[in-house]
């Protein structure tokens, strides 16, 4: 079994695969101060109530945004699995070419689902990621990374709102039953579920007029998602395990 580890700026996502299927996943909050001996005793109660034994782990994959976290996560992996991890980085074969003017400023966990939507679905293809940042990557039909969106995440949108008004409280994000709100909250809703409708659909159309070579698909993943995904016919895919996918796909292209 491959155990996949997701660590975002929110949460850190672990997936256990039986080669190509997901038989369970569990996530933590990110927390950089915890020790590998905290992270320890964490990631083996998960495993503990999932019924899975750490010794059908055969190997470990790591893509990470916050370097601060890795050190003990890397010792946590060692201590728990004996293995030492595959982390996602430079020196990582994806078969994704960059067109970028700082190649070493793109982040893992664009490459990751980059590999994955082109593995998955073909190019050209657009990566809807709704995260703790929305970001929306192009990547063309060869496989070149060609451009990256990125604005602010549905969560910190919502939070800038209410936090940042006297009066405003803070809401469920969901979508409200209409647009023509009668109250706050559904008011709010509706700006927060509408614009982010309307700022996928922008962008995406405009990404596919400046790009010029036809029409392009769309695969949506985060944890929002699958809020924005019915909305819109915009977005042909929703995969809500992108990232663990992507994750699994480059593990086997760099298999030690």
């Amino acid at each position: 079994m491959l155990l996949a580890v997701d660590v975002g700026n929110t949460h850190v996502k672990f997936a256990i695969f039986d080669r190509e299927e997901i038989i369970t996943s569990f996530r933590i909050q990110t927390d950089a101060s915890k020790t590998s001996d905290e992270l320890s005793v964490i990631v083996s109660a998960l495993f503990e109530s999932s019924g899975i034994k750490a010794a059908r782990i055969e190997d470990v994959v790591i893509s990470s945004v916050v370097p601060n976290i890795m050190h003990a996560l890397n010792n946590c992996m060692v201590k728990m699995f004996g293995k030492r991890a595959m982390v996602i980085g430079p020196g990582t074969k994806t078969g994704i070419k960059l067109k970028r003017t700082n190649p070493a400023e793109v982040g893992a966990d664009r490459m990751v689902d980059g590999a994955a939507a082109l593995s998955l679905y073909g190019g050209p293809i657009i990566v809807a990621d709704y995260g703790t940042a929305t970001k929306f990557d192009f990547f063309t039909e060869d496989g070149t990374f060609e451009a990256a969106v990125t604005c602010p995440g549905v969560m910190i949108s919502a939070r800038a709102l209410w936090s940042g008004t006297a009066k405003l409280p803070e809401v469920e994000i969901v979508k409200p039953k209409t647009i023509l709100a009668q109250n706050t909250m559904e008011s709010m809703q509706a700006g927060i579920i509408y614009g982010k409708i309307g700022e996928a659909e922008c962008i995406i159309d405009k990404i596919a007029e400046e790009y010029g070579h036809g029409p392009i698909d769309v695969v949506a993943t985060g944890g929002l998602a699958n809020v924005i995904f019915p909305e819109t016919d915009k977005i042909r895919y929703l995969e809500p395990n992108l990232t663990m996918h992507g994750l699994r796909i480059l593990y086997e292209k760099n298999k030690r």
